[in-house]
């Protein structure tokens, strides 16, 4: 943690920008204080050389550049007098003004040069070689900064972060302060993430009245938006939307009822009824639920004629293969040849990867161009491997874009430029949530194969909707699922405990087989030193497993044996600081070259070249893992799995540790060895679905540290969150 001292407070003069990131407003620069220079770090968007800053900040120091002042606050004061002014000119702060210009410029208006740029710029043409278009240039410029300072000034002024300005102006541009004092609710858009609590404090200040339509339409939004779709949901039900809002704001009912419907009357929510209730919607998840069922109900009618000889043709792939299929894999086989989306599911040991090779090499011996895709970077590297050709994740597929005027996800390809694939295989289905889904479905030409596979018993995704359980449970898509153990993988207790604890069994943890182990451990500290030093000794001595190729899970982020406690134990045992070895402290952790950390947003504007490769690309995504290379600098260079990634301090809040994970962060991955943290948490994290999941994350090893009566409760805990999700009804209705 960082020392918490008075800010101390720093003024003077601008003399250079050393960097600045125009997407945030980072920024590091030379301040002129007394004569002597400084280097200042923090958001100070817009600011140019030539500018009077008075900061208010702590000192740090920097490993390689020594004493920093770290500003918290930042006000801005236009440069007066002459001297000043003149500095400020010359330096290049206004474009289409250069030394000579700005001696003329103060010759001609003297101290009223600035106003006149503002205001007046068409009297700049008084000056020889200062034409009408140019004028107009330099006074569009001048009031542009002038907007981003005022800008700045009303965000200190109200305590909200600095590096709200440059997302406001991307959106609104020069009447971004404008937009914000005429409706502050817009801070909570997800592209602002603004608390709401923080942003009705600021209305309110600003005169929007406590039962001002404005504030009641903001927080029916909030609740449909930002709270409780983060628990999945794809509508609310009216009732429940109404209740919580009227909580949430300290109004009745029926005010919101009213708002309620003035929103649908617009066209911000939408009400229908589905699934037996009033739903209301976001209009973006509506479309997207009605787009998926009319596009899966299309595409589950269509029946395609299978390649001539498909039995041959299968003999042959079995030949190739060195394998017989069991009765419910070629049946698997047979109906990816003949309809044009297939699902496919099942447990551990089923036989799931041999039957999607035999998919791709069926599809391959029809001459089909297929796409192999996952949700997340090491879900789709372990296909690949499984499959032996290259695999994607989705976001890479669509080929992801940032759209630098709404500051939001697009995909290039979409309805209007179609994927190039003849069929597109998904693994990890139960991942994929309904927008992403139907961002895919959309980007398939009319006659695209889909084969989507997945466990549906692991934990659901992250995003709304529950779209692969609405899709097996509304039995209008084709389906195969795989029920039987195939002898070889009967063999391993992972495999055998994985469908004991679906079931609703408690393991024998008393029996240590040759891959799964219960080490009893009824205190956190016990726990946490168990943990260590299985990682930093008995594994990789004694089974040959070296600590990177260990992934340790917790339920839970917090509490004794959580990820933070982790993470700070297993850095200092695996990672110590040594001389020479770069690091920078970031909030409450200090990153360290050697680290394993984690991407844990999506960024679709952040460059990755290949390790030792000409090939590059943008965006990295929420869940990738990779480790830091270097520290040099303030640049910080992370490899995640051959795809390299330059992060500035700005950037370090996108980054978390990963020797410890939690379990809903590792789905989609696979691991040589897993150890699970089972003592202490919260009942909705301490459930069936999260054990089954993290016992699946283990290729070789899996290894419980901690309670038997947490692993018990854990296992007759199948408890599931309600989503509210039409998908099944609406491909119900349709069927109808």
């Amino acid at each position: 943690m960082e020392e918490k001292t008075e800010l101390q407070l720093a003024e003077g003069t601008v003399s250079a920008i050393i960097y600045q990131n125009e997407e945030n407003g980072y920024t590091i620069l030379r301040l002129d204080v007394k004569e002597e220079e400084m280097t200042a770090v923090g958001t100070m968007p817009g600011v140019s050389p030539g500018e009077y800053l008075s900061l208010r900040g702590r000192w740090v120091r920097h490993a390689t550049y020594g004493p920093q002042f770290k500003a918290e606050t930042v006000e801005r004061r236009l440069p007066q007098g002459l001297k000043e002014i003149y500095h400020y000119l010359a330096s290049g702060a206004v474009k289409g003004v250069g030394k000579a210009t700005a001696r003329l410029l103060i010759e001609e208006f003297g101290e009223e040069v600035l106003n006149v740029i503002e205001e007046h710029p068409e009297q700049l043409t008084r000056i020889r070689g200062i034409s009408p278009k140019r004028a107009r240039q330099i006074g569009d410029v001048f009031r542009q900064q002038m907007g981003m300072r005022r800008l700045m000034e009303f965000l200190t002024a109200h305590n909200l972060p600095l590096e709200l300005a440059s997302p406001l102006r991307r959106a609104y541009g020069d009447v971004a302060l404008e937009v914000l004092t005429a409706n502050p609710y817009l801070l909570v858009n997800e592209e602002f993430q603004v608390e709401f609590s923080q942003t009705d404090g600021l209305a309110l200040s600003l005169g929007v009245g406590a039962e001002d339509p404005q504030r009641l339409e903001a927080g029916l939004i909030f609740e449909l938006a930002h709270n409780n779709l983060n628990n999945g949901h794809t509508f609310l039900p009216h009732r429940k939307l109404v209740e919580a809002t009227g909580m949430l704001l300290e109004v009745s009912g029926e005010l919101l009822e009213e708002c309620l419907e003035s929103l649908a009357a617009r066209g911000e929510v939408e009400c229908e009824t589905v699934a037996g209730q009033e739903a209301v919607y976001l209009p973006a998840l509506y479309e997207a639920e009605v787009f998926v069922a009319q596009r899966v109900r299309e595409m589950s009618r269509e029946e395609l004629t299978p390649p001539e000889r498909l039995d041959r043709l299968i003999r042959q792939i079995q030949r190739e293969q060195g394998i017989t299929y069991a009765p419910q894999q070629r049946q698997a086989v047979e109906l990816a040849a003949s309809r044009q989306v297939v699902l496919l599911t099942g447990g551990p040991g089923t036989g799931k990867t041999t039957c999607l090779r035999g998919v791709l090499a069926l599809f391959d011996a029809m001459g089909l161009e297929t796409a192999l895709a996952a949700p997340t970077g090491r879900a789709a590297k372990r296909l690949g491997e499984l499959c032996g050709t290259e695999a994607s994740t989705i976001h890479r597929l669509l080929e992801t874009g940032f759209d630098p005027h709404s500051g939001k996800l697009v995909f290039n390809h979409d309805a209007y430029d179609p994927l190039p694939a003849d069929a597109v295989i998904v693994d990890e289905t139960s991942m994929v949530d309904l927008p992403l889904m139907a961002a895919l479905l959309g980007a398939l030409r009319g006659d695209c194969r889909l084969v989507l596979v997945g466990d549906p018993d692991q934990l659901p995704s992250v995003g709304p909707g529950n779209l692969f359980a609405d899709l097996i449970r509304s039995k209008i898509v084709p389906t195969v699922r795989l029920t039987e153990i195939f002898r070889q993988a009967a063999q391993s207790a992972i495999v055998r405990n994985a469908h004991m604890v679906n079931h609703g069994e408690l393991p024998d943890l008393r029996k240590n087989d040759n891959d799964f182990f219960f080490l009893s451990r009824r205190d956190s500290q016990s726990a946490l030193d168990t943990i260590v030093d299985l990682c930093r000794r008995r594994l990789p001595e004694r089974m040959g497993i070296p600590a990177d190729q260990i992934q340790v899970l917790s339920p839970t982020r917090r509490r004794g044996t959580g990820t933070r406690a982790l993470n700070q134990a297993l850095q200092q045992a695996l990672n110590p600081p040594l001389e020479g070895k770069g690091e920078r402290r970031f909030g409450d952790w200090v990153f360290r070259a050697g680290d394993r950390v984690m991407q844990v947003k999506n960024n679709y504007d952040i460059l990755w070249r290949e390790e030792g490769g000409v090939r590059s690309g943008m965006g990295m995504f929420n869940g990738d893992i990779g480790v830091i290379r270097s520290i040099e600098g303030e640049v910080a260079t992370v490899d995640f799995d051959g795809r390299v990634v330059e992060y500035t301090p700005d950037m370090l809040g996108e980054l978390e540790p990963a020797f410890a994970v939690t379990v809903h962060k590792a789905q989609g991955s696979e691991y040589r060895a897993v150890i699970l943290a089972a003592l202490e948490g919260a009942p909705m994290l301490m459930t069936r679905g999260i054990l089954y999941t993290a016992i699946t994350r283990a290729k070789e090893l899996f290894i419980v540290v901690g309670d038997q009566g947490a692993v018990a409760r854990m296992v007759a805990n199948d408890r599931q969150d309600r989503r509210y999700s039409g998908l099944r009804a609406r491909l119900a209705e349709q069927e109808e």
